[in-house]
């Protein structure tokens, strides 16, 4: 028996529900050496804005227990230079592209980003980054569902294209700010993003990031991803997107037991650059081993 995989989200069909999760992957090229690209469900890229940005200042990652802490702070070349320059390069992978936006100055920018990027065929799906906590603004725009519908809205009326919106896990509610998701016309919701965090060096009694704070991921994250993710596909009827802490096959298969109809590797491809290949031998093998046809049997088939 040959399980089928195939997952569709929106207008987008993967062959698998293993994507790269963005910021963690590059623009795919990276890895070429060490990754069988072709294999992937989709590859996210690391997060484009309007204009280049460098980022925030050194030390910008650190190890935390079971995880990492990350304050790039979107470093990118702009718009203009990943059209010229990263997008030649991405439409030859062979697997679909997934472009992650952010805006800097406003919810408008989302808007020139997504009109700009429409045009470009290869380009499959948006992911709108809309809950990176590693930049100077008081409140994200996914902590407020008024404004996260907003932007949805405005960026549905421009593409026919697939829109993934990624949600930050620092909120009182995530399933509110995942209805105003859905409710603004987001084909699916991504969750989670990394959980606000800091270490402190005893010696020096100062930051271990020059930022202060940065973004938790990886294993330490897992068990309250997992929750939120249960908790959001119950509540909504979108695709959910599963992110946080997925380093093994076993940890995907939490994931889409409890409702993800895919998910994404992130920290995982830091420590091991195979680590979505190894995600989709073992979906593949558990599935055999259990006789399940196919993918969609297993979301979702969580027993109370």
């Amino acid at each position: 028996m040959n399980p089928n995989l195939e997952t569709k989200i929106g207008k987008l069909i993967l062959k698998n529900p293993v994507m790269v999760a963005s910021g963690t992957f590059g623009y795919g090229e990276e890895f070429e050496d060490y990754v069988n690209l072709k294999k992937l469900g989709a590859i996210v890229t690391k997060t484009i804005t309007l204009r280049p940005r460098k980022g925030n200042p050194m030390p910008r990652t650190c190890e935390t227990a079971a995880g990492m802490l990350n304050a790039i702070g979107l470093e990118n070349p702009g718009l203009e230079s990943f059209i010229s320059e990263k997008m030649p390069i991405l439409k030859n992978l062979g697997v679909p592209v997934i472009v992650s936006i952010a805006s800097e100055a406003g919810p408008d920018e989302f808007i020139t980003l997504a009109r700009r990027l429409d045009a470009i065929k290869e380009i499959a799906a948006f992911e709108l980054n809309i809950s990176c906590p590693n930049l100077k603004s008081k409140k994200l725009i996914s902590q407020d569902p008024v404004t996260t519908y907003a932007v949805v809205t405005k960026v549905r009326k421009i593409t026919d294209k697939t829109i993934i919106t990624k949600l930050s896990p620092n909120v009182t509610d995530i399933t509110e700010i995942a209805r105003a998701v859905e409710d603004a016309g987001s084909d699916a919701v991504a969750l989670v993003n990394t959980f606000t965090g800091m270490v402190v060096d005893i010696n020096s009694k100062k930051p271990k990031l020059a930022n202060i704070t940065g973004g938790l991921s990886g294993p330490a994250i897992k068990p309250i991803a997992l929750r939120m993710v249960w908790e959001t596909a119950n509540a909504v009827k979108i695709p959910v997107i599963g992110i946080g802490g997925i380093m093994t096959p076993g940890d995907a298969l939490e994931f889409i037991i409890s409702g993800a109809t895919a998910v994404q590797a992130g920290t995982a491809n830091f420590v091991n650059p195979g680590a979505a290949e190894d995600i989709i031998d073992g979906l593949t093998k558990y599935m055999k081993d259990n006789k399940i046809v196919h993918i969609k049997n297993l979301i979702a088939s969580l027993r109370g």
